[in-house]
């Protein structure tokens, strides 16, 4: 995935040990799901359509995913990017469970600078979360891989200027403004402006 707008171009609880490294983490999370489900690196490799050297440096915690590769990971793996990055574990709140913010799982794309923020509190046993998205200056997630069907994304932009991409539509946000999306085709995020911008994204999974 490059660094700059391409013009074409996700809940169980993460059970792997605490780990400093989010690589570590995440990799062993992976290592964890991939062994449960029975796959060879080379079946996960064919099903995500990312490299078994790829996969085999992300399990090592050798190698940080981007956000595309990530997401394929999961896709494949029949689980969340949340899941993998090691979410807070699903609970029935009596009153309320505060997150801190110094508390939130982190994914940051080593090739972009974006940063995907786990904002849930309690993540809805996987039918909904709230993520906080960074994205820098003039750069893109590229095009994800499609959700399974029923997944929605809305999303409020906080702060400068985003572009959403959807099959071959390209809408442009500003502060304030919200969209609503049918997850289960490609799509993209990408800000070609000359600040940051931030945005708040809810992800509902329907059965």
């Amino acid at each position: 995935m490059a660094g700059h707008d391409p013009t074409a171009a996700e809940s169980q609880h993460a059970d792997a040990s605490p780990s400093d490294d989010p690589a570590d983490a995440f990799g062993g999370n992976v290592r964890r799901h991939r062994e449960q489900a029975g796959l060879t690196l080379e079946q996960l490799s064919t099903h995500s359509s990312v490299s078994r050297a790829m996969l085999s440096k992300v399990e090592r915690g050798e190698k940080s995913p981007t956000i595309g590769v990530a997401s394929k990971i999961a896709h494949a793996l029949n689980t969340t990017l949340s899941t993998l990055m090691g979410a807070p574990t699903p609970t029935t709140p009596s009153a309320a469970v505060v997150m801190r913010k110094n508390e939130r799982p982190i994914f940051r794309d080593p090739e972009t600078g974006f940063e995907r923020h786990i904002a849930s509190p309690t993540p809805g046993a996987g039918e909904a979360e709230m993520i906080v998205h960074h994205l820098p200056a003039h750069t893109s997630t590229g095009l994800l891989p499609a959700y399974p069907r029923g997944t929605e994304k809305q999303l409020l932009l906080i702060t400068g200027t985003l572009t959403v991409l959807l099959a071959g539509i390209s809408e442009t946000l500003h502060p304030g403004d919200s969209l609503f999306l049918q997850a289960d085709t490609p799509h993209g995020f990408a800000n070609r402006s000359d600040a940051a911008c931030e945005y708040v994204m809810f992800i509902t999974r329907r059965s």
